[in-house]
């Protein structure tokens, strides 16, 4: 083993002291990739073991478009019992500028997936978006025909310009009117339009025309 790999190892062990259990630190020699693995701190992460080979080396790191400067950060791939690993390794090179090693950084994300879910879980408000057209029922939808009712009122339909129209439709729509089934058809029937007017109502409402 070139001695310049050893230098790597009290790194190797600062890394993995530095994140904790989650998080392993692994040094390579390349110049037998059979058995590649020559030091491991904390292989609890992958189940690395000196005397093992390299995994990602290729496909990952080397042809990885990111692959700049010797390293790529921040690369993924999964563990053999499907955990989540967020991966960097950088090449090592000797004197004379020749790869003889590389070292990788190998952090379990299953903690920090645990942790965002429950975060999500406590900052959600609670509310599902709303669907369109609930059913309701009977009494509720009595009230939901009241105020249909009400909203249009006294209102000359027939004679009414599009731009009363879209601005009765509008506020319906922004009272949840048209979330209740049925409530679509009520409206058209007593502005005397069709359904699919109603929808036009609403694009232009929404700035959709």
């Amino acid at each position: 083993m070139n001695s310049i790999l050893k230098t790597y190892f009290p790194v190797a062990d600062m890394i993995a002291g530095t994140f904790g259990s989650s998080c392993e630190a692994v040094v390579h020699d390349l110049s037998q990739p059979e058995n590649s693995v020559v030091y491991v701190a904390n292989g609890s992460v992958t189940g690395r073991q000196v005397g093992q080979s390299f995994d990602h080396l290729v496909h990952q790191v080397l042809l990885n478009k990111d692959f700049k400067n010797d390293r790529v950060t921040n690369y993924m791939f999964e563990s053999s019992d499907g955990r989540k690993i967020k991966s960097s390794s950088a090449l090592i090179r000797d004197g004379d500028g020749n790869v003889i090693g590389m070292i990788c950084v190998n952090c379990d994300l299953t903690a920090c997936q645990m942790m965002q879910a429950r975060l999500q879980s406590f900052l959600s408000a609670g509310q599902e978006e709303p669907e369109a057209e609930k059913d309701v029922d009977q009494d509720v939808m009595a009230v939901i025909d009241e105020l249909i009712l009400k909203i249009i009122g006294t209102a000359d339909v027939k004679n009414m310009t599009r731009k009363k129209s879209v601005e009765l439709v509008r506020f319906m729509d922004e009272k949840g009117i048209f979330l209740v089934k049925g409530a679509m058809d009520k409206v058209a029937a007593l502005m005397g339009v069709s359904r699919v007017t109603i929808y036009s109502y609403l694009d232009e409402a929404k700035g959709k025309r």
